[in-house]
C-alpha cells in the first residue's frame, strides 16, 4: 500500500509511520520542519498552512492520512482555522484531483462541543464547540461532508478520545510523576473515554484498507470509563505500591487545581474539570461498521507510563 502521512513527527504520526513501515508499506512522511523520525526515517518539510504537497507526491497513492494540525496550544484563532480547517479542506481537494481513493482525517471528540450529559455520546450528539481547536476541527468536518459526500474519493473522519501511550505528554504524564511523588488518592467521581495510541494506529491501518462510499464519521475509544482514581490506583500498582490514602478533602483538590490554573493563566476549574469531570463517548458505531476491536487498556501500559515518568 502506498501512503502519505501528514504530521508524521507528532505523537500519533510517529507511531503510525512506524507501523506502516514495519508492514512493508510505502510511506511518504510529511512534517513541518522535515525532522527525522526516531528510527532515522526522513520526512519532507511542508508547511500546510502556506503550501500543499506537490501533485507528484499524491499521484499513485492508495491513502492519505491527514494528522497534521494545531492542538491545545496558545495560538490565535486564525491559526487554528488556517491549519486545522482550511488546510484540511484544501488537501482533500488536492487528493481528489489526484484521484487518491481514500482520505483519512484525524479529527477529535472536541469537534463535538461541550458535554451536555454524563452519558456516552454518539456521533450525532454534537454542540457547536466553544474553543478554537474544537471549532476548527468541526468546521473542517462540515466542509468535508458538504463537498465530498458524493465524490469518488472515500473520506473517513475519525474522532479519537484522549489518546495515551507510554511516551505521551500532558496530564497523564503529570499524574504519573505526581503518583511517584506521593500524591494522595484522588476522590471518586467523573470519568472519561480514552484510547491507546497503538490501538488508534491499528484502527487507522484498518480504515486504510476499506473503501467506503462518501464520508464516514466515527468516534474512537477503547470502550472503557476511566476515572482519575482508577488511573491513580493502576499507576501505583504498576510500581508495586499499595492503594494510597484519600486524606485530602475534595475542596482542597478544587483549591489546588484553581491555584494551578491561576499559575498557568488558564480559566478557573479547567484542571479540576479535566481530573474530575465526565467526558464519555461511544464506539458502538465504529465496532458495528468495521472489523477493528480495541486490544489495550490503560492497566496494560501503566508500568511503561510510570517508567517514563522517572
Amino acid at each position: 500500500m502506498k501512503c502519505l502521512v501528514t504530521g508524521a513527527t507528532g505523537f500519533i504520526g510517529r507511531h503510525l509511520c512506524q507501523q506502516l513501515l514495519a508492514r512493508g508499506d510505502s510511506v511518504t512522511c510529511l512534517s513541518l520542519n522535515g525532522a527525522k523520525l526516531p528510527d532515522g526515517t526522513p520526512t519532507l518539510p511542508v508547511d500546510l498552512s502556506g503550501a500543499m504537497p506537490g501533485q507528484e507526491l499524491l499521484h499513485g497513492l492508495d491513502v492519505v492520512f491527514h494528522l497534521a494540525g494545531i492542538a491545545h496550544q496558545q495560538a490565535p484563532v486564525s491559526a487554528y482555522l488556517e491549519l486545522n480547517e482550511s488546510a484540511t479542506v484544501q488537501l482533500a481537494r488536492q487528493c481528489a484531483a489526484a484521484r487518491v481513493p481514500r482520505f483519512v482525517f484525524l479529527s477529535s471528540v472536541k469537534a463535538m462541543g461541550a458535554m451536555a450529559t454524563r452519558e456516552e455520546r454518539n456521533e450525532l450528539d454534537c454542540l457547536e464547540p466553544g474553543d478554537a481547536y474544537g471549532l476548527s476541527k468541526w468546521r473542517a468536518e462540515e466542509q468535508l461532508r458538504t463537498e465530498f459526500s458524493a465524490d469518488p474519493m472515500s473520506i473517513v473522519i475519525l474522532r479519537p478520545a484522549l489518546v495515551y501511550g507510554e511516551s505521551a505528554k500532558g496530564n497523564l504524564a503529570l499524574l504519573a510523576k505526581a503518583v511517584r511523588a506521593g500524591l494522595p488518592r484522588p476522590p471518586a467521581g467523573g470519568a472519561r473515554s480514552m484510547i491507546a495510541v497503538a490501538d488508534l494506529v491499528d484502527l487507522l491501518c484498518v480504515l486504510a484498507a476499506q473503501s467506503l462510499p462518501g464520508v464516514s464519521t466515527w468516534i474512537a475509544t477503547d470502550g472503557e470509563h476511566y476515572t482519575t482514581r482508577r488511573i491513580y490506583d493502576q499507576l501505583r500498582a504498576a510500581v508495586g505500591r499499595r492503594m494510597g490514602r484519600a486524606w485530602l478533602p475534595q475542596g482542597a483538590w478544587r483549591l489546588a487545581c484553581a491555584l494551578l490554573d491561576l499559575r498557568r493563566g488558564r480559566p478557573a476549574d479547567t484542571t479540576y474539570e479535566k481530573l474530575f469531570g465526565t467526558e464519555l463517548y461511544s464506539n458502538r458505531a465504529l465496532l458495528t461498521s468495521t472489523s477493528w476491536r480495541p486490544q489495550i487498556q490503560l492497566e496494560q501500559l501503566a508500568p511503561r507510563i510510570m517508567a517514563a515518568a522517572k
